[in-house]
């Protein structure tokens, strides 16, 4: 990308001025700084605006073949620098706030985080969009306009706490509201068939109002738009109970369905919480096909060629129900004959799966599905006879066989398996990374890949360079730019050329300078969000993402305690060469209802109140916990970090992207052959990465011998006494069974993750991180190979893939 002329951007100045008072309604002189970030993202949306529209009319005007990627979450993060480095107005708009005394970055730090995801999966989604639009597919992502987020978190003694995250509460700038684009979506009651046609006697109604959002494309005018769905009840209240009095009442049926959209996932662990999930994530695909028909019949005569001209993406098994609901829309509302339709079904949906553990499927109640989805639960009962019809015929009564290919779950309470609909439904059916791939059609979905085995590929995921490096870390882009020219910003693979100068000591100096300037930035959002003082010279040790067991953030607490206990019993260090200073990092939320990970968080925060404070370890090891984590404070923390910690148990992490965004801001991965790492290890090369612990068949066959966990406790040295520590009260002196139910889940509790296992080899591994750390020329040069190594893992070279593969979209020049 060519740095933009004068001539190409105008002093915005003047512009600024413009929106703060007819926009902002403020005199440019009282304007504060929230007022000044509504002002510079209205110039900046002004002309998204105008490239949507021309987007818009082109591909229209085209009749053009477009992507639909349904998704439950888009983690989009902060808007502003995005839109203004994709429209090259980042050094303009800062030279226009110059004008007023205010600098850019603080302008940024104004605007919310659009609070639409969670964790990897929405930001994968978002990601993509971000390439979608810059390589010009045409495309639409759909998803929930939610009002309040997942929630926000709050550490209170050391213990997660959720509250609301309205970051819709005082408006954004980013969203285009259509209030001409809405959709009826029922449910409940029940179906009735009459002359052979089915009728749906709904007992609800909502209506679903679409928001939009511009996704910008960088070196390119293409755009592509993010549809939102808000709920609105049709009738807002009962106007007769609100005249006699009881308000209640009125509002009850607004509140009823307007609530579909309020929070993102909302607490599953009862009844009334897991209806109005399934609500949820029926209400927006319902919208959604709803919207994509339309906008097909105003280019198209028939529905007859959809397949044609849509492709539909489902990202996980959250729109799964999507399958049953255009079968529904073509059968039962455009009179199209089953077999026409289910043709035309297969061939426009594809699905990606995100998870290996087979609890972590989707299923639903088939009685909940009747409560909610009464038709559809015909329409599933349907495609499941005619595929199991069809499975029959190539294992004559293995009835085994047909039950785990089943749609429906027949053990205990009979549930809809949502994977198995999506992969009946689809033409092509990928996981994330070639490790998980392969897991897929050798376990969880062996039956099927052995049915259809043309229908599984693999799409290894990717993260977006402009976020993700451009945008969240501008002194090494400069530096890039200033080595290798600016072409790495189109084409990340020219990163390569990095690995000529991984040994030059010029380069290694200002590439060490900018990683200091990221970690002093760390180091005060640190002190900012937790209160604890980090020296910027330790080793920044990071491990950032949902907290889960799977992702063992437990072992990782296991190792500190473990460095903690050394220290003490060692101050002079191993051989005594003293200790390498360590900072060791931790953020992510846990899910509101999941105890064991919000028993980790106050682990991870009690452990580090005692260190801490401990004057004995001083700088020598610091604990904290970043609250809150979303992809802003992810943006300050990834250019910040040295060791990249991706530890997951062998054979359970599907991808990962957190892995490759840390290593492409120059952190060495200490981590499992597990997920993306086995493909960042190949690219990134053997010697520069810290791989360590069982391997996926290792582990599978540890299993199957029978895992005894109190053996490793007995004999692995070291292990013992950080066990007896936690489960003993050392770190939670005012209640010193506090984690005793932690460390059983360990000891008697199966260890289902196996990190006993794991746990001497990952301490092993850590110990040549230090005994690399001290070499600061050679670790450097490892860092530089990291940034050179990661440009397969540009989402770009992603979603050309799935355009290529499973879409067969051109891009729209």
């Amino acid at each position: 990308m060519m740095t933009p002329t004068p001539a190409q951007t105008p002093d915005l100045q003047e512009k600024i001025a413009q929106q703060l008072v007819t926009t902002v309604g403020v005199a440019p002189q009282d304007a504060t700084l929230t007022d000044m970030m509504q002002a510079v993202s209205q110039v900046a949306r002004q002309q998204l605006s105008q490239r949507w529209v021309s987007t818009q009319a082109q591909q229209h005007s085209d009749k053009t073949r477009r992507v639909v990627y349904l998704s439950m979450e888009f983690l989009m993060g902060r808007t502003l620098s995005n839109a203004l480095g994709a429209l090259k107005l980042r050094g303009p708009a800062a030279d226009g706030l110059q004008h007023y005394a205010q600098k850019l970055e603080d302008v940024y730090e104004r605007e919310a985080d659009a609070a639409l995801g969670n964790g990897g999966l929405g930001r994968l989604a978002a990601c993509f969009l971000d390439s979608m639009a810059s390589l010009g597919l045409p495309s639409f992502g759909y998803g929930i306009r939610y009002e309040y987020g997942m929630f926000a978190q709050d550490i209170q003694n050391g213990a997660q706490i959720e509250h609301p995250d309205p970051w819709l509460e005082d408006g954004t700038p980013w969203e285009f509201p259509r209030p001409h684009i809405t959709y009826p979506v029922y449910f409940g009651g029940w179906v009735e068939h009459v002359d052979g046609k089915p009728l749906w006697r709904h007992a609800g109604e909502v209506a679903a109002k679409a928001y939009d959002m511009v996704v910008p494309g960088h070196g390119t005018e293409k755009v592509s738009t993010l549809r939102l769905w808000k709920a609105t009840a049709p009738a807002h209240i009962d106007l007769n109970a609100f005249n006699t009095g009881d308000y209640a009442r009125a509002a009850s049926a607004k509140n009823e369905y307007e609530n579909i959209s309020w929070v993102l996932y909302p607490n599953d662990s009862t009844p009334a919480g897991r209806e109005l999930r399934l609500k949820q994530e029926y209400f927006f695909v319902a919208a959604s096909i709803l919207d994509l028909v339309q906008r097909h019949l105003s280019e198209h005569p028939s529905l007859l060629n959809l397949a044609d001209k849509v492709a539909i993406h489902l990202n996980d098994t959250h729109p799964a129900i999507g399958v049953a609901e255009l079968m529904r829309v073509l059968c039962d509302v455009h009179g199209m004959p089953w077999d026409t339709a289910w043709a035309i079904c297969q061939k426009t949906f594809s699905y990606t799966n995100h998870t290996l553990m087979p609890e972590a499927l989707e299923t639903w109640p088939v009685g909940l599905i009747q409560h909610v989805l009464p038709r559809h639960l015909e329409i599933i009962f349907r495609i499941n006879k005619e595929f199991l019809d069809e499975a029959a015929a190539h294992r004559p009564g293995d009835n085994q066989y047909l039950a785990r290919l089943s749609l429906i779950d027949e053990t205990g309470e009979r549930r809809v398996r949502m994977a198995h609909l999506s992969i009946v439904g689809s033409h092509k059916v990928n996981g994330v990374s070639a490790l998980h791939s392969d897991l897929l059609v050798q376990t969880i979905f062996a039956d099927f890949a052995s049915l259809w085995p043309q229908r599984f590929t693999n799409m290894t995921n990717g993260v977006t360079p402009r976020r993700w490096l451009e945008q969240a870390n501008p002194q090494l882009s400069s530096l890039l730019d200033n080595t290798l020219g600016t072409g790495w910003r189109a084409n990340l693979d020219e990163l390569q050329k990095l690995r000529e100068h991984a040994q030059d000591s010029a380069f290694q100096k200002s590439f060490m300078d900018v990683k200091r300037a990221n970690k002093v930035r760390l180091a005060k959002l640190i002190e900012r969000s937790t209160g604890v003082v980090v020296n910027p010279d330790s080793l920044f040790d990071v491990q950032v993402k949902r907290i889960h067991e799977y992702k063992r953030q437990l072992l990782n607490v296991l190792h500190v305690v473990t460095r903690y206990q050394a220290i003490l019993a060692n101050p002079q260090g191993p051989n005594g060469q003293g200790w390498v200073p360590r900072t060791v990092i931790f953020a992510g939320k846990a899910a509101s209802s999941y105890h064991t990970a919000k028993s980790i968080i106050r682990l991870i925060h009690d452990v580090g109140l005692v260190i801490n404070n401990d004057s004995r370890v001083a700088d020598l090891l610091k604990l904290v916990f970043i609250p809150n984590y979303g992809v802003s404070v992810a943006e300050v923390i990834m250019p910040g970090a040295d060791l990249s910690e991706q530890i997951s148990t062998a054979g359970t992490e599907a991808s990962g992207t957190g892995n490759m965004k840390l290593a492409l801001n120059g952190a060495l991965t200490i981590g499992t052959d597990d997920g993306a790492n086995i493909e960042i290890r190949q690219n990134v090369g053997d010697d520069n990465i810290f791989i360590f612990g069982l391997k996926t068949p290792e582990v599978q066959a540890l299993r199957q011998q029978g895992y005894h966990p109190m053996r490793y406790y007995e004999e692995v040295p070291g292990l013992k006494p950080v066990l007896d520590a936690i489960a003993g009260g050392q770190f939670s002196p005012s209640e010193p069974g506090r984690y005793r139910a932690l460390v059983d889940s360990l000891l008697w509790g199966g260890d289902h993750y196996l990190l006993l296992a794991d746990y001497a080899a990952y301490v092993a591994a850590q110990h040549k991180v230090d005994v690399l750390y001290r070499e600061p020329s050679q670790w450097c040069a490892k860092a530089i190979s990291n940034v050179a190594g990661m440009g397969v893992f540009s989402s770009d070279r992603t979603i050309r893939e799935y355009a290529q593969q499973i879409w067969h979209i051109e891009p729209q020049k």
